[in-house]
């Protein structure tokens, strides 16, 4: 399966979807709320990946950890 990349930031992130019916617009319309967030934006310096499942956003940092964001 190959990944979608999703740019924010001057970054670009490799976002693996597990669903064939997930859309990566509710994702993005997401991450346009964020874009004005200072400590988001910071943590996301540190995001290696993201697992889209179903209405759930799962960031992967660097150190292991992980941040669940629902998108719907």
């Amino acid at each position: 399966m190959k990944p979608m990349m999703l740019d924010f930031c001057q970054k670009r992130v490799p976002v693996f979807r597990y669903h064939a019916n997930v859309d990566l617009s509710s994702l993005e319309y997401k991450m346009i709320e964020y874009q004005y967030d200072f400590m988001f934006r910071k943590k996301w310096r540190c995001i290696m990946s993201i697992d889209l499942c179903g209405q759930v956003a799962i960031f992967k940092y660097k150190d292991g950890t992980k941040l669940y964001l629902e998108v719907a």
